[in-house]
């Protein structure tokens, strides 16, 4: 069982192996890398190459790991209790299971995505380190191990906006997902807009990484971010010409806020684009 890519995503050679490294050794995959570079995809795509069946496990800022085995909803219990309900005698119809829970029982095997564990609390990571050894947790409501059946390939995302604990990070295969360089992004544009005139993607891709070069740049703008840009730009059918001047002087692209996402970055590239017309 190998990861190889799909035709919907370009996996660089090193991504490819990444993925199969961690299958390999049984072990989940972290990925790291600028908000925008597909990371998310990957697990999308990753679950199509190997036809497994996807579970998706999104953090926020309040999320906790019991979330994520089960919950055991008491309030509805009471209610029931005081109706006079039957089902409140079966203390498993008030266990609502989580992704995790879902993953260790599915009948085959699931690519299980735990997206952006960066937004939890520190303490997160390091609360899902025995189901992640062992594969298995307790239920202590009803007394009951919950084992896997099969070991799920799990993929795990950052946005590297906080350090994870030392003792997950031993229990993870790492990869950071570099910005595409031209050549992988060219491939990149091929696969999401095929029949797209050549001359507009050459021209606006020059563009986009000139903003992303620009000096002082509070937030860079992403390869999704590039590719919302290029379905705005055919869909208003704007002009190759728009995008560069007749004197090969810089010009502020049309529809730029696809790219640029703050006032602050916006101000600097226009004044770094006035400068640069006026040869200051």
């Amino acid at each position: 069982m190998r990861f190889e890519g799909t035709s919907s995503y370009i996996a660089t050679d090193d991504l490819k192996l990444a993925v199969n490294a961690a299958m390999r050794l049984q072990r989940p995959l972290l990925i790291k890398g600028e908000p925008g570079t597909g990371k998310t995809m990957l697990a999308e795509e990753v679950a199509a190459g190997l036809d497994m069946p996807l579970l998706q496990w999104h953090i926020k800022s309040t999320t906790k790991a019991q979330q994520g085995l089960y919950e055991y909803d008491a309030v509805s219990r009471l209610r029931d209790s005081q109706l006079g309900d039957e089902k409140v005698k079966d203390i498993h119809n008030y266990i609502v299971q989580g992704v995790l829970w879902q993953a260790f029982v599915a009948e085959q095997p699931v690519v299980l995505l735990i997206d952006e564990i960066d937004k939890a609390d520190i303490e997160f990571p390091n609360d899902l380190l025995r189901e992640i050894d062992r594969m298995e947790f307790f239920v202590y409501e009803t007394r009951q191990t919950i084992k896997a059946r099969h070991r799920p390939v799990v993929i795990i995302t950052s946005n590297n906006e906080k350090e994870l604990p030392d003792a997950f990070l031993r229990r993870c295969f790492f990869h950071y997902i570099k910005f595409p360089d031209r050549e992988t992004m060219q491939r990149i544009v091929d696969v999401h807009f095929p029949a797209i005139k050549r001359a507009l993607v050459q021209v606006a891709m020059e563009s986009f990484f000139q903003i992303r070069e620009l000096p002082g740049l509070k937030k860079k703008p992403s390869t999704s971010e590039l590719l919302d840009w290029l379905k705005l730009l055919m869909a208003e059918d704007i002009p190759v010409e728009a995008l560069q001047s007749k004197d090969n002087k810089a010009v502020i692209p049309p529809l730029h806020g696809a790219l640029l996402k703050n006032e602050q970055d916006v101000h600097l590239f226009e004044r770094l684009m006035f400068m640069a017309r006026h040869n200051r």
